[in-house]
């Protein structure tokens, strides 16, 4: 019995592995892939808000900082309606190991909400890093929000739209956004009927509608192959940042896919596009500037 039982713990674990790639394929290629060493998970769990959906993991360096380090809050994607902070930590490993205290936040999702409740807790979580991230050795004052897809359109609503953090957009020092639907009305797909559809005000859900002089430099990184979020999206944003005079550098990865482009993160496939040193470049500058 024990030795049959020995015998069919591979199979198990090649059919568990399957159907959690069916159920989450980015949470799977998370538990397999390397993670980089130098960073550590500082925190896991932390609530930011009353709702189970409400918290978020902390990443950071091995190495001891002479001062508070600057401080990337990282939302996921998934079309609004899926996705986990624990199938990111390939990114917060990454990013922590490139010397930023790293958050990675979850957010409630359709159909529990529509927008725009996802962007409110962005919101909130970026209250609860610059009023506390300093207990784990980050600086509330220099914050780059960043995210792909979905979580890109979070970032990019919070940096470009001053109503949903009010005074604390101040801490923002850059935002990044990979692959983000920032210009994409009308709703033509069902995810965005499903998160937008039933807004009053449907030109109010799109990030460019409020890119003005106010808003922190941007980095938008796009796949040219990415046929889910197409790169008009970026270069729309983009064009409207250097209307009003603010930083925005847009970078088209060639052969890159919509997926493609945050698996670069990874370590075994950071060959694929500079995704890793583009953003880790542009935070370090940003971040240093707002010191």
């Amino acid at each position: 019995m024990t030795k049959a039982i020995l015998l069919a713990l591979p199979l198990v674990a090649i059919i568990g592995i399957g159907v959690s790639y069916l159920i989450s394929p980015l949470h799977t290629f998370n538990t397999l892939v390397p993670k980089d060493g130098g960073s550590r998970q500082a925190a896991e769990g932390i609530a930011y808000g009353d709702h189970e959906r409400q918290q978020l993991d902390i990443y950071a360096p091995h190495a001891e900082a002479d001062g508070p380090r600057p401080v990337i809050v990282w939302f996921y994607g998934g079309s609004w309606n899926s996705g986990s902070r624990e199938g990111y930590a390939f990114a917060g490993r990454a990013l922590a190991a490139r010397g930023f205290v790293t958050v990675v936040a979850d957010y409630r999702l359709v159909p529990e909400v529509r927008f725009p409740g996802f962007v409110e807790d962005g919101a909130d979580a970026v209250r609860w890093v610059r009023e506390n991230i300093g207990d784990h050795g980050g600086d509330g004052e220099r914050i780059v929000l960043a995210g792909h897809s979905a979580g890109a359109y979070i970032a990019a609503m919070l940096a470009n739209d001053p109503q949903w953090l009010g005074e604390d957009r101040d801490a923002l020092a850059g935002m990044v956004g990979l692959a983000g639907p920032y210009d994409f009305y009308p709703f033509d797909t069902s995810s965005t009927v499903d998160a937008f559809g039933e807004w009053h005000e449907p030109e109010a859900t799109q990030p460019v509608t409020f890119a003005d002089d106010t808003a922190p430099p941007a980095l938008l990184l796009t796949g040219a192959d990415d046929t889910t979020v197409k790169p008009r999206n970026s270069e729309a944003l983009s064009a409207r940042l250097d209307e009003a005079g603010v930083e925005a550098e847009l970078v088209r990865y060639q052969d890159i896919d919509h997926i493609d482009i945050v698996i670069a993160l990874s370590r075994p496939l950071r060959g694929r596009a500079a995704v890793l040193d583009d953003l880790t470049v542009f935070a370090r500058r940003v971040t240093s500037q707002a010191q």
